[in-house]
């Protein structure tokens, strides 16, 4: 099985910036898209930003041109830097990746989230 751990969340001022990490585990034998979720209190988990292997990337349209996704592909690990943060960016972040393990089995897998306040 394919474990996500992600890291690199607190608390930060409005406009500061952060990055969170993702880092895959187990026995992989490939990650295709991996992505950052969002969930804030009382609302649905939202994509945040994606990337596929190959590097396109996709963003929600509220995190355009201040968030950056991004992967290594030989560390199994994906970011996301957070810039020009607002209190509406307060939220847990999840990771999420499609893998496939040593034996041929394919996941779609969640982190335990890592939470991320924006004080005003």
């Amino acid at each position: 099985q394919v474990q996500l751990v992600e890291s690199g969340g607190g608390l930060v001022q409005a406009g500061g910036s952060l990055t969170l990490s993702c880092a895959a585990s187990g026995i992989i034998f490939s990650i295709d898209a991996m992505g950052w979720y969002r969930q804030a209190p009382g609302k649905q988990r939202d994509l945040v930003a994606a990337i596929t292997s190959g590097g396109s990337t996709n963003y929600a349209d509220s995190v355009k041109g201040r968030f950056t996704i991004s992967r290594d592909n030989g560390k199994f690990t994906v970011y996301l830097q957070m810039n020009s943060l607002k209190p509406e960016d307060t939220a847990v972040y999840y990771c999420n990746a499609d893998s496939v393990d040593g034996y041929g089995k394919t996941y779609n897998g969640w982190g335990q989230g890592t939470q991320v306040t924006v004080s005003s």
